[in-house]
């Protein structure tokens, strides 16, 4: 097939290089650059926004929206002569030649770079489209772990439109369910160098007053909240419970988060993330509750060289089993309880090559299905593995026994949506419907909770409603819900706020 790539040729950037490599490595597809100068560019007040936040914040000027020499697209692409089979507009300007079809890019329905960075600076969380004039090919909500900085929220946003062509092109391309999707009123696609000017004098005055207010406060410093269970769960009762929480204290040099409750024959174990503040790095403890409650402090179960959190934990064959997030490695990896609730080793790495957040294991149908958000866009190694939400795209694996081998989705990732892709907590069965709890990120990183129910799991495609958003309140107050799980005995969530900072000789 003969694609033809239509961009602004004005301003060719490191993006634009690498979906081009990215689609020349398909087999069977070549592609023609149609490069002259386009509408939707960026205007040059947001480059001087973008050169103020790299400098304040020593980014590196390596990202995809770097500027590049026409001459490297050219080098890799041919020039557009020819009929093509189809071509994406990257621009919104391509009067659509008769017989072929066009794939327009949009952002909240609008073509251009501008139109992306207008939603950001709106404070939304951008829907980005490619439509063929009749039907909707593709679509995500797309989102960033920096919402307060304009530039890394641009590249992020730029990492995974590549994610959605590529996916698309390859005959998969995820959509958002119709309430969310690209038919909601867009943002303002315009802006003054008046508007960006007052961006970048908050910009510089959120930072000292975070850099003050880091002096004297911890911030996130997540905790877990539980209660006995003695009727329905939050699966049925859609908000907090009337008798709210308990807190599992900490000492403040610490935070827990991410708690994962097991049975045993013994009653309870909670498995949380041990996040040290002074290490800046989280070790997986646990800690057994008794009818009352805790019995005790969580005491570290697993630790290694680089941070864990998210210990799913499981039983099966026999066993104990656990699949901790450990993105920093670029694996998915399973360990085996020899001493329970602790005594971890590892067994096997389930997954190699990828940056994956909050694993989650389902066994349903007779298999084992995997799920987890990838941050980079698609290869570890690649030049834009730093940029990219962890958040935002929601990838599937499906094996035949938990220990593998593990088969990637044919439609990966088949969601993207900052605010409902991220795994939250186990995947629970009522009356036969799975619900999926899982965490809202549009404004800020574990932002609130939702409640997802499963309509369709297969080969064939994947597929969820939202049904019930889970934020903050008087009887969990603080910043942010992203996690809920629950045992036969007791229910767990955990939620962000601050704490003082204290001093103690050793973390």
């Amino acid at each position: 097939m003969r694609l033809s790539v239509r961009l602004d040729g004005g301003l060719c950037r490191r993006w634009h290089l690498r979906l081009i490599e990215r689609i020349l490595r398909r087999p069977g597809l070549s592609v023609l650059l149609d490069a002259s100068p386009g509408p939707g560019a960026l205007p040059a007040n947001a480059v001087l926004l973008f050169r103020l936040e790299s400098l304040l914040r020593r980014l590196p000027g390596t990202g995809p929206s770097q500027p590049i020499p026409r001459a490297d697209l050219d080098a890799v692409a041919g020039p557009a002569t020819g009929a093509p089979d189809l071509i994406l507009d990257l621009c919104g300007d391509v009067e659509a030649p008769a017989g072929v079809p066009v794939w327009r890019l949009a952002y909240d329905g609008v073509c251009g770079e501008a139109a992306l960075l207008a939603a950001l600076l709106a404070g939304t969380a951008p829907v980005v489209s490619l439509t063929d004039g009749v039907r909707v090919v593709a679509s995500g909500r797309v989102g960033t772990e920096a919402r307060g900085v304009m530039l890394t929220a641009f590249e992020d946003a730029l990492v995974r439109t590549t994610s959605l062509i590529l996916a698309a092109l390859a005959g998969s391309g995820p959509c958002l369910s119709p309430e969310g999707g690209p038919a909601r009123a867009p943002p303002p696609a315009s802006f003054t160098a008046l508007d960006l000017a007052a961006r970048a004098v908050r910009t510089c005055t959120r930072m000292a007053g975070r850099r003050l207010q880091s002096l004297v406060t911890r911030a996130p410093h997540w905790r877990v909240g539980w209660r006995a269970l003695s009727g329905p769960d939050l699966i049925d009762l859609r908000a907090h419970p009337e008798t709210g929480w308990h807190t599992l204290p900490d000492d403040g040099l610490r935070f827990y988060a991410d708690p994962f409750p097991i049975a045993d024959a013994e009653g309870t174990v909670l498995f949380v993330e041990d996040y040290s503040h002074a290490l800046q790095k989280g070790v997986i403890s646990a800690v057994r509750f008794g009818p009352a409650g805790p019995l005790g402090t969580p005491v570290p179960v697993l630790e290694a060289r680089h941070h864990l959190s998210y210990p799913f934990v499981f039983a099966a064959a026999g066993a104990h089993w656990m699949v901790p997030e450990s993105g920093a490695t670029g694996t998915l990896d399973l360990y085996r309880a020899t001493a329970f609730p602790g005594g971890w080793v590892r067994e096997a790495t389930l997954i190699a090559g990828l940056n994956a957040s909050d694993p989650t294991l389902l066994c349903h149908g007779g298999r084992w299905w995997l799920f987890a958000t990838v941050r980079d866009d698609g290869e570890q190694d690649g030049p834009f593995a730093a940029w990219g939400s962890y958040s935002d795209s929601l990838h599937l694996w499906s094996a035949p026994d938990f220990r593998g081998p593990w088969t990637p989705h044919p439609k990966n990732p088949v969601l993207i949506d900052i605010a409902a892709a991220r795994s939250a907590g186990r995947i629970v069965e009522r009356n036969g419907t799975l619900f999926r709890p899982v965490q809202d990120c549009r404004s800020s990183y574990g932002e609130a909770l939702g409640l997802a129910r499963i309509q369709r799991l297969d080969d064939g495609g994947y597929a969820q409603s939202v049904e019930m958003i889970l934020r903050p309140g008087p009887r969990f107050p603080g910043t942010g819900l992203h996690t809920l799980n629950r045992s036969p005995a007791f229910e767990f969530i955990d939620g962000a706020g601050r704490v003082r900072r204290r001093v103690r000789a050793s973390p």
